[in-house]
């Protein structure tokens, strides 16, 4: 007999929860469960507080908060990279915190992507996120070259998973790049980092990966796995804030090489306000950089990155596949009449920290779940995420979304909104 899911195991769960305390660090949206944190996660009071104490330092200090704010501001993208790497296995010279997720995949390309008459494709896969094939395809374009012989894109057997095996076999001598994303936006598979960068490395490619919907969210070991470059956005769950300040890893072998896009901030500290035309790069990973560091934006990383300090990843991970491996099993046992599909690998090494639901009605569904006070995530055409978010959402939570989702299943309330995504989905 199968053992059904209750109320009571949820709100057990939530006694058990060694994290719970940190869901009063947030400011959660009055009578909402919000699960879309895997798009934009949550203010918490620290980063708020380190917002306005960046503020006052300007206010107070002026030009001087360069040198003498509490966090000093020319320092503070390096700062902040420090305060980052441990989320990544990575050494606090490899990280800087810095531009944007495209603008970072731009630098790294602009670098160390140097075509020859033998090397010259780049590996991407099909179930990437736009922005990088935009990017990576305008790279390409820069070189001359055409992205339908160039640009490589490993297919997928069912639209929403890759087999590591399948992109092994696409790295032939003319390749020179390859771009993937650790954890897949849309059906939350985690890529073997570790294996496609031992592979790439026997033949003599270079591996950047996307970490946007894993950094905050699963374990990493980029320097233990010696993979060569990373690049993340910090406002799904590292909680940075809408438009906050990205991130990009530079394994410390590439060291030294020149910049791309070279701008002044990438300059050896020493010498930057030397302010001579032949540039000394920093012999770090903060060469990379380009204009003056968005000291607003990057501010409010200052708070949210302590608490990942303090709780650490592996705590973090631990409750996010509890968290999701819970979703799961209530969705198979509440909603198995209802033609919802499960898109997640169901292995937790590979299941990264959402849920990715398939329907046929997905947008008006969604649109059904916020009348309900449930926020998710549409995914074009027919995709809602739940993200369960470690650090502020519970047990009773995912509880309570699955009861609301069969509730607007069972009276078809998904038939008072239109099946079309709004502007922003």
């Amino acid at each position: 007999m199968v053992k059904l899911v209750t109320i009571d195991q949820a709100k057990y769960l939530d006694r058990q929860d060694e994290l719970q305390d940190y869901r009063h660090e947030f400011y959660i949206p009055k009578n909402r469960i919000y699960l879309d944190g895997n798009s934009l996660g949550l203010l918490s009071k620290r980063a708020e507080k380190s917002v306005v104490e960046m503020i006052d330092s300007w206010k107070n200090l002026g030009i001087d908060g360069w040198v003498d704010a509490e966090e000093p501001w020319f320092f503070l993208s390096e700062r902040l990279g420090s305060m980052t790497a441990p989320l990544i296995g990575a050494d606090p010279d490899e990280v800087i915190v810095t531009g944007s997720t495209t603008i970072n995949l731009h630098q790294i390309l602009a670098t160390f992507f140097h075509p020859s008459s033998k090397r010259n494709k780049i590996i991407v896969d099909e179930l990437n996120f736009p922005t990088d094939i935009y990017a990576v395809t305008s790279q390409l374009q820069s070189h001359r070259l055409d992205p339908e012989q160039h640009l490589i894109k490993v297919k997928s057997k069912d639209g929403h998973l890759l087999n590591e095996d399948d992109i092994v076999r696409v790295m032939t001598d003319e390749v020179a790049v390859i771009v993937l994303a650790s954890v897949l936006y849309r059906s939350g598979q985690v890529l073997d980092m570790e294996y496609i960068t031992k592979e790439a490395h026997k033949r003599g490619i270079l591996v950047a990966f996307d970490l946007c919907h894993s950094i905050g969210s699963i374990e990493h070991s980029l320097s233990k796995w010696n993979v060569d470059f990373a690049f993340w956005c910090t406002y799904k769950h590292l909680n940075g804030g809408p438009g906050s300040v990205g991130g990009m890893y530079i394994n410390r072998r590439h060291f030294g090489e020149k910049p791309g896009l070279a701008g002044w901030f990438g300059s050896d500290k020493d010498k930057q306000f030397d302010l001579e035309h032949d540039m000394t790069i920093a012999n770090n990973s903060g060469a990379f950089q380009t204009g003056t560091p968005h000291l607003l934006s990057a501010a409010p990383l200052i708070g949210s990155l302590s608490i990942f300090k303090e709780v650490g990843m592996e705590r973090i991970r631990e409750k996010s596949l509890r968290l999701t491996q819970f979703m799961i099993e209530l969705i198979d046992q509440e909603l198995g009449s209802y033609h919802f599909i499960v898109r997640n690998p169901r292995q937790e090494k590979t299941r990264g920290g959402h849920v990715f639901l398939e329907h046929e009605e997905a947008a008006r569904i969604c649109k059904a779940l916020k009348h309900n006070n449930v926020i998710p995530d549409f995914r074009a055409p027919n995709g809602i995420r739940l993200a369960p978010v470690a650090l502020y959402n519970t047990f009773t939570e995912v509880w309570e979304t699955v009861q609301i989702l069969k509730q607007i299943m069972e009276e078809k309330q998904y038939n008072h909104f239109e099946n079309k995504r709004d502007v922003i989905a």
